[in-house]
């Protein structure tokens, strides 16, 4: 019997000895969010033509609202700016002020963000701000309505070499993490 509780102590003894210990180590997991902004005019949208074609329009000015004109997609709180090529809008033979020119925005169809801020502008060959949000936007559209002058300004603008006679600009929106 001893010699069979000698050979159960060995055999134990040996299992012991072969059972590894388990080690560990670590990885450090890191998830990385990078600022992603975009911003689209919508392709049916990309020439907006102002037209006086009463006397009306020339006493009252001229509008056009542009539905869901503007898609922006941004990974956190942005801003989006608007500004003219130039200080003109140029014609062949005058130029319009820009600034006659008010950039008006407001939400879109696709836009809940409750939080964001419409401010209208006079257009300028400067970054200005018209709409800003404290949080992101996943293809938010939003509206934006063109308003060119009345009160006469343009009577002495029209030429009878041209007709129409046109005046043009372009019109960049610019979107930035706030």
């Amino acid at each position: 019997m001893k010699s069979f509780l000698l050979s159960i102590s060995v055999i134990a003894l040996t299992l012991v000895g072969k059972v590894a210990i388990a080690q560990t180590d670590n990885a450090t997991l890191n998830i990385r969010l990078y600022p992603i902004q975009t911003i689209t005019v919508n392709t049916t949208q990309k020439t907006v033509n102002l037209d006086y074609k009463t006397t009306a329009d020339y006493t009252d000015g001229v509008s056009l609202a542009e539905a869901d004109h503007l898609t922006v997609y941004s990974t956190g709180a942005f801003v989006v700016k608007v500004k003219s090529a130039s200080a003109n809008l140029t014609g062949a033979k005058a130029n319009i002020d820009a600034n006659d020119v008010t950039i008006s925005p407001l939400a879109g169809t696709s836009n809940q963000l409750a939080n964001a801020t419409y401010t209208p502008r006079n257009l300028s060959n400067t970054d200005q701000m018209i709409i800003s949000s404290n949080t992101g936007s996943v293809n938010k559209n939003f509206n934006i309505t063109y308003k060119a002058a009345g009160a006469q300004k343009y009577v002495d603008k029209y030429f009878k070499t041209e007709n129409p006679t046109v005046y043009t600009t372009t019109v960049t929106y610019t979107i930035e993490a706030n």
